[in-house]
């Protein structure tokens, strides 16, 4: 018998250990070169065990279990093959004609084997994730339509819109009145993430300053170019890319809040790695857009949708999550109102933004309605002092709410935007 040994493969130094989260093929199966075969949880990233060979699959595991990097936890007996499909004799002219005779009635063609489901099937986008708890909906009750049968955002909205019957509209209290619990076991990325969340309460002066900007430029912006923008650059003119924008222009002229310390030495960067954090299936994701003072807009936005695209499907690598100089968070996507964003060490600020609500502000002595969001900059007061904080916050503010002279240096947004 030809046997294959499959390891646990290394998510990057210093990690030991992983979990086993799911295991995609059954033990006993027989499985193809390349397929996936389970999915593994490091506290950094979500990996996959891949098929090195074809043949019968034998698990020495289970899910959920934790074992080291490097362990045997499967083998393949490459002398089992998958049943190939027989494909029909090719049909050859002939010159000789044959006697006819009467048809004979060809043999019931066996069952088609099942087709394996594919991992992702029944799985659900954040937003659709959203949505489905908001609405008490089980992945059982929807067909995905997205890919390998994943179930997106627009499938609950159009059951929904169809009358879907939901816990929701059945009933309005879905408790019980039982005294059950449900122990799970912490994941490795919440484990670590808990402890990285509580060493930078311990260790770390944080405090936050808010402010708030008035999103109407922004606005009028996205309103005439976006349409363009997405025809010309593939990709949708977001929030996210004139924030990424303004901050590589505050960091600039505020080094301190770029910066980290080190020992006993401040370390200042000469370049923007921005993290934006990315809420994804298994817990928060803080993907790195690379060198973001050099990017302009549509750059930007096609960083943020590849990395975030990846998050949701479990793919980001542990290099594309580490060596950020500053974060941004989004919980505006939650609707939160306004929060205290935790520094993403060893960074020593954060920004957080949130939701956009029209509010009644004074502007030139007259009360007009704007889009207002706020706007939060946690930081670590060991590094960066009050004014430096401050004044960050404030060019930020600037920069957004005069797009065209700070952001585009007086040029014309429709050939900035569509003519990069």
């Amino acid at each position: 018998m030809a046997q294959i040994d499959l390891k646990v493969p290394s998510p990057g130094e210093s990690i030991t250990e992983v979990t086993i989260a799911r295991l995609v093929r059954a033990n006993d199966e027989t499985v193809d070169k390349d397929e996936v075969l389970a999915e593994i949880d490091s506290d950094k990233a979500t990996l996959t065990l891949n098929a090195e060979d074809a043949g019968k699959l034998t698990w020495l595991c289970a899910e959920g279990e934790t074992v080291k990097v490097g362990q045997v936890i499967a083998t393949i007996d490459t002398s089992v093959k998958p049943q190939a499909s027989v494909k029909p004799a090719p049909v050859t002219a002939t010159t000789k004609s044959e006697p006819k005779t009467e048809p004979k009635a060809a043999p019931a063609a066996p069952p088609a084997p099942p087709t394996p489901s594919h991992y992702a099937n029944g799985s659900a986008s954040p937003a659709a994730a959203k949505l489905m708890a908001e609405n008490n909906i089980s992945p059982q009750q929807i067909k995905g339509s997205g890919k390998d049968g994943r179930i997106t955002k627009h499938d609950i909205i159009l059951a929904l819109a169809q009358g879907f019957e939901t816990a929701r509209n059945a009933a309005t209290n879905t408790w019980k009145g039982s005294r059950d619990t449900d122990r799970q076991k912490m994941s490795s990325l919440r484990k670590t993430l808990a402890r990285r969340l509580v060493s930078v309460k311990n260790e770390t002066a944080m405090l936050t300053t808010f402010n708030e900007v008035d999103m109407s430029a922004i606005y009028a912006i996205r309103a005439k170019y976006k349409e363009q923008f997405k025809e010309t650059h593939g990709a949708s003119l977001g929030f996210m890319s004139f924030f990424t924008k303004a901050v590589t222009e505050a960091l600039f002229h505020f080094p301190a809040v770029n910066a980290m310390i080190q020992g006993d030495d401040i370390i200042y960067h000469k370049y923007c790695d921005i993290a934006i954090a990315v809420s994804a299936p298994k817990g928060l994701m803080v993907p790195v857009i690379r060198n973001a003072e050099q990017m302009h807009l549509a750059e930007i936005e096609s960083a943020i949708k590849t990395l975030a695209i990846k998050a949701r499907d479990g793919k980001l690598t542990i290099p594309e999550m580490e060596g950020g100089t500053f974060t941004i968070t989004n919980g505006g996507v939650f609707g939160s109102m306004m929060s205290t964003p935790i520094i993403n060490p060893p960074q020593s600020a954060i920004l957080g933004m949130h939701n956009v609500v029209e509010r009644p502000v004074a502007v030139n002595g007259q009360v007009v309605i704007r889009p207002m969001m706020y706007v939060a900059l946690s930081y670590d007061h060991r590094i960066i002092d009050g004014r430096e904080s401050v004044g960050f916050l404030v060019k930020v503010k600037e920069m957004l709410e005069n797009p065209t002279s700070m952001l585009f240096g007086g040029k014309s947004p429709e050939a900035l935007l569509l003519n990069l």
